[in-house]
């Protein structure tokens, strides 16, 4: 019990500070948001005025007085769920911006990330149970490999091979320019048909570092003293694997997933901008690009409490996986 309240606390000071954190920085980077809108909108040759300054300011809702009177303003706002209007998309709101954004990512990244871990997990495991084979050296060998390339580079290569040369996929977007959005099947069609190459270039780097990771620790969790008492004691090879090998080596892998589950909040920037997927990334993108506070400040607060959230939840599956961390922390 010492174990998951100590968990509970850590979890509770980590969150406060990672809020206040969220509020400073933003506030720490350079330029104005109102004058780079208007800037935008009459462009950077004309001189900015000051009165339409004001004006843009007011109707962003940019809040005036020191900074501990904001970060008490931000606290409450937080709590109520209100993150104010969107600079770069006025007069939608934060809110209504990333509702629309959020399924895109959570389909694709959640689905990857899922799949990802999985095959990344059995491949690895079948690599330790098969060390020293040829198998062993095909899976690593071959993950190493894959592991090396640029992602960039195989994103690009995917587009120019089924979109360009074969045409058989889109190049890039959710969905057509003729579709909208719908519970039509003729709609879901034209959405999965544009995340296929999304998808494929995740999951061709996805579980490279999932499978190196749980054949070394496998591999390493099989050399210890109860796994040779076990083969000692004649126990089926196959039985000191799964239950001696496999069950204690993918205690990291499931701490690292659930930091990549928590961080999918945030969406993947590089393949949603490369593909021009309407995503939580691209959005993070362009409130970065645009000076979008609100809308930067309730991105990185999702990702944020998103990862605590995964981590905490890994920290309780660890105390129930392995006693041993328990013990560790009794009194």
């Amino acid at each position: 019990m010492l174990y998951f309240l100590r968990r509970t606390g850590f979890f509770v000071a980590t969150l406060w500070a990672a809020v206040t954190l969220n509020f400073l920085i933003p506030r720490l980077q350079p330029g104005d948001p109102a004058q780079a809108l208007l800037s935008r909108l009459q462009g950077n040759t004309q001189a900015v005025n000051p009165v339409q300054l004001a004006a843009i300011r007011k109707m962003l809702g940019t809040r005036d007085g020191n900074l501990l009177s904001q970060y008490w303003d931000y606290l409450g706002a937080v709590v109520h769920g209100q993150f104010g209007v969107s600079y770069s998309y006025y007069p939608y709101s934060v809110t209504s911006m990333i509702a629309t954004a959020l399924p895109w990512t959570l389909i694709l990244v959640g689905v990857t990330q899922i799949a990802s871990f999985a095959i990344g997990t059995l491949l690895g495991a079948w690599a330790a149970y098969r060390r020293n084979s040829r198998v062993d050296s095909v899976i690593t060998l071959g993950s190493t490999f894959v592991g090396t390339l640029p992602f960039f580079w195989i994103a690009l290569v995917l587009i120019f091979v089924f979109a360009i040369t074969l045409n058989w996929f889109p190049d890039g977007g959710g969905y057509g320019g003729g579709s909208s959005p719908s519970w039509t099947w003729l709609f879901f069609s034209d959405a999965f048909q544009h995340s296929v190459l999304p998808a494929l270039a995740l999951l061709i780097t996805g579980p490279v570092g999932w499978i190196i990771g749980m054949r070394n620790n496998m591999v390493q969790t099989l050399g210890e003293d109860y796994a040779r008492l076990a083969r000692a004691k004649g126990l089926p090879r196959r039985r000191i694997a799964l239950t001696y090998g496999a069950r204690i080596a993918i205690l990291p892998n499931v701490t690292g997933f659930a930091i990549a589950l928590g961080g999918l909040l945030g969406g993947t920037v590089l393949v949603e901008t490369i593909f021009n997927y309407p995503g939580l990334g691209r959005l993070l993108l362009e409130a970065v690009s645009n000076k979008d506070y609100p809308l930067m400040q309730a991105l990185f607060l999702f990702t944020t409490i998103g990862v605590l959230i995964a981590n905490f939840l890994a920290d309780v599956t660890y105390g129930f996986l392995d006693p041993r961390v328990r013990r560790a922390e009794a009194p």
